[in-house]
């Protein structure tokens, strides 16, 4: 059976560093799979490549069957690709509304049809009360949710979440799992990036484990995280960069 999302062999070298070397994994729909290592580990370069913004040195990226290692990250996001970003891209001057329907217009060129699916993007992750509100004037957390939102917006197949829980409060962070597990019911695969190891356990049946750009450990959270060399890689300081 064909892999929902495959990658084979995939390497990224930028000059003599190799910030992804020889990564192979697949991923299978429906899953929720959680992606940790220190930092510096290439957990984000991977979600670069997976979404079209690197291309890699060597290697395939195939998802649902097709190789799409040399489409642009447009062409990925109307496949059915969603992220979120490490560092927030929320547009602060505009409104809540406004910045989810961004997401929206990849696939609904009319204006109130894009307004209809950021609204309802909104409302599942909370924050219809607020769609008029400057995003600027969000709180960290309320920012989180809204960068899921404008991803969800884009009505993905894959959604992939990088440190989408960092900074947040025990409440917030317990809203966002929930979240997740929603998502995931309501059948969105997801790949999230994820330093809260409470966290992984939480929600995740299989965590990926990337040190120095290669797979270090691949398995159940708890086989995992209790793996000795991954404990290594974390206490023993793991990536330098």
């Amino acid at each position: 059976m064909t892999a929902f999302l495959d990658i084979r062999n995939a390497s990224r070298h930028f000059g003599g560093l190799k910030a992804l070397d020889d990564v192979t994994f697949s991923v299978e729909k429906g899953e929720i799979v959680s992606l940790i290592g220190p930092n510096g580990a290439g957990k984000t370069t991977l979600f670069n490549l997976l979404t079209g913004q690197l291309a890699p040195s060597h290697g395939s990226v195939s998802f649902m069957g097709r190789d799409i290692g040399r489409l642009r990250p447009h062409e990925r996001a109307r496949l059915g690709f969603g992220r979120t970003f490490q560092i927030s891209k929320t547009l602060v001057s505009m409104s809540v509304l406004e910045n989810a329907m961004i997401g929206a217009f990849l696939n609904d060129r009319s204006l109130p049809k894009a307004a209809r699916h950021a609204a309802a993007a909104l409302e599942r992750v909370g924050l219809d009360g607020v769609a008029g509100k400057r995003s600027g004037d969000l709180t960290l957390g309320e920012r989180r949710r809204l960068e899921v939102a404008r991803a969800l917006a884009m009505r993905p197949h894959l959604l992939l979440l990088d440190e989408v829980m960092a900074g947040l409060n025990q409440t917030e962070v317990q809203e966002i799992i929930a979240l997740v597990h929603q998502l995931n019911a309501e059948g969105v695969t997801l790949i999230v990036i994820e330093h809260n190891l409470k966290v992984v356990r939480a929600f995740s049946r299989r965590v990926l484990v990337l040190n120095r750009g290669q797979l270090l450990a691949e398995g159940t959270a708890e086989a995992v995280l209790t793996d000795p060399a991954v404990v290594e890689a974390y206490v023993g300081g793991g990536a330098s960069s």
